[in-house]
């Protein structure tokens, strides 16, 4: 006997530019935990108020190296 294990669902982490703002990282970020839009906007502007370098810089390279969505 052999078990393997299948998943059927393959979700990828990418920009949403159908909703998107400035470069559609914080939407594609929603779409893909599942979370409301407007909370993961909320939780960016915190973390650039308190984290002023660290979220941008994270927020470009993901800008640069996430792929669009299709």
């Amino acid at each position: 006997m052999s078990y393997e294990r299948y998943y059927s669902v393959h979700k990828t982490l990418t920009k949403d530019v159908v909703h998107k703002k400035v470069s559609g990282v914080c939407g594609g970020i929603a779409k893909h935990y599942e979370l409301p839009r407007l909370a993961v906007r909320i939780a960016a502007v915190v973390s650039l108020f308190t984290f002023p370098v660290v979220t941008g810089v994270a927020y470009i390279v993901a800008a640069i190296l996430l792929p669009t969505r299709k």
